[in-house]
């Protein structure tokens, strides 16, 4: 007797074959990680979405479906989920964390990146409803907050620099905070006069006794964090017979201290 599926297409039988010939070695060996029965059912996070460039024709109601032709199974590529760029990830930290926030703080950034440097090493978890509620109102102890999230960069990059402070060599003057913050400016930095902090002692010009000598301001970041800043005098001159010569790359060497109270403040850095 021989039975006909109506509608229904039978799987090649050499398909089949392939299929166990390469499950069978596989359930053999001692090292595979699969097991024969789920090797033809691994999922696979792949998503295509297709649309039909010719629809099939309608059937009308009561009568059998009509069979679909060669030409129903030409799909169009509508979206390739592989290709699409995946949404930013929301967190929330654990930590302190430099450029993103401090403990608590909710952020958006790349799913890689927040995989790698901030989930795995602990730094921040999920933004899931429990751990929204869980940080809520955390109670933060033992753990340094800054300001903003820049500030301990701010604070490291102040600490490295040597600013140099040019002043006449014609003309008398007092140091005062709007030299330092005009040499800052120079630099880069936008500090505004309120966030100099001048040494107690004052320092008065010109004076060639002085000239390449160090001392050291505070600079407060936010009216919170606080660093010292090095700084170098230099006498600078409108008659350029009268000019001192530049000294390349001055920064790298430190100079001799204007004030001798300062050297605690090189020890401790």
């Amino acid at each position: 007797m021989r039975l006909c599926f109506h509608g229904v297409q039978k799987p090649p039988i050499k398909m089949w074959k392939s299929l166990i010939k390469l499950a069978t070695p596989l359930a053999r060996s001692e090292n595979c990680l699969l097991l024969a029965e789920n090797i033809l059912q691994q999922q696979l996070r792949t998503t295509f979405i297709l649309k039909r460039k010719i629809p099939p024709n309608l059937t009308r109601k009561g009568y059998p479906l009509k069979k679909l032709r060669t030409r129903n199974y030409l799909y169009e590529l509508v979206k390739n989920t592989n290709c699409e760029k995946k949404p930013d990830l929301d967190i929330i930290l654990t930590s302190y964390v430099d450029g993103l926030g401090n403990v608590g703080d909710r952020v958006s950034v790349k799913p890689g990146y927040a995989y790698n440097n901030l989930l795995l090493p602990g730094l921040a978890v999920y933004a899931t409803p429990e751990n929204i509620e869980k940080y809520k109102n955390l109670e933060i102890k033992d753990v340094v907050q800054y300001s903003s999230p820049k500030a301990l960069k701010m604070l490291e990059s102040l600490s490295r620099i040597t600013l140099s402070i040019i002043m006449n060599k014609d003309s008398p003057w007092t140091l005062q905070p709007w030299h330092v913050r005009a040499s800052f400016r120079k630099c880069g930095y936008v500090v505004p006069e309120s966030a100099i902090e001048m040494h107690q002692k004052s320092i008065k010009g010109p004076d060639m006794n002085i000239e390449g000598k160090e001392f050291y301001i505070t600079v407060t970041i936010n009216n919170t964090e606080k660093t010292k800043v090095r700084c170098r005098l230099h006498h600078w001159s409108t008659d350029p017979s009268e000019r001192l010569p530049y000294i390349e790359g001055f920064w790298k060497e430190k100079g001799e201290l204007l004030f001798p109270e300062d050297s605690e403040i090189e020890r401790s850095k």
